[in-house]
């Protein structure tokens, strides 16, 4: 029989979603935003409300919450620097979000303007993504032995 901690899955986990909200910041960051950037007001506009209505699908919201929600259960097991690291970065993406990027794009869909939208937006994702990704180093070099 197979005896896997609850350590080990929360682990696992946590490292998965964790790489992959990661990488789909980053994908929006090198690829998607500067495609955007070379389009038409119009275009980019109808183009991020688009995608902002369709990003909030079960997958995203499994990334989105999952991810900082088990690093800061991680801290159950792993106590010292990495953890810390781990939980406050994953946290504080998660807030960047909340707090900035979510209304930004509510504003967006609301007024449809580019100007005060789009640098502020990519300021704060570019953010976000550094977080997301410190968040995910610190949790792959977490061990199960804590």
């Amino acid at each position: 029989m197979i005896d896997i901690a609850a350590q080990d899955i929360a682990l696992v986990l946590a490292r998965a979603l964790s790489g992959l909200l990661a990488g789909l910041y980053v994908a929006f960051a090198v690829a998607v935003m500067p495609a955007l950037h070379r389009l038409p007001d119009d275009v980019f506009v109808a183009t991020m409300r688009r995608i902002n209505e369709v990003i909030v699908n079960p997958a995203f919201m499994l990334l989105f919450l999952g991810a900082p929600l088990l690093a800061v259960v991680l801290l159950r097991w792993h106590h010292g620097p990495l953890g810390v690291v781990s939980a406050v970065a994953g946290v504080a993406a998660f807030v960047i979000t909340v707090a900035v990027n979510v209304p930004l794009n509510d504003a967006l869909a609301a007024d449809g303007l580019r100007s005060p939208f789009e640098a502020r937006w990519v300021a704060w994702h570019a953010m976000r993504t550094v977080a997301c990704i410190v968040a995910f180093g610190a949790t792959l070099l977490l061990t199960s032995a804590g």
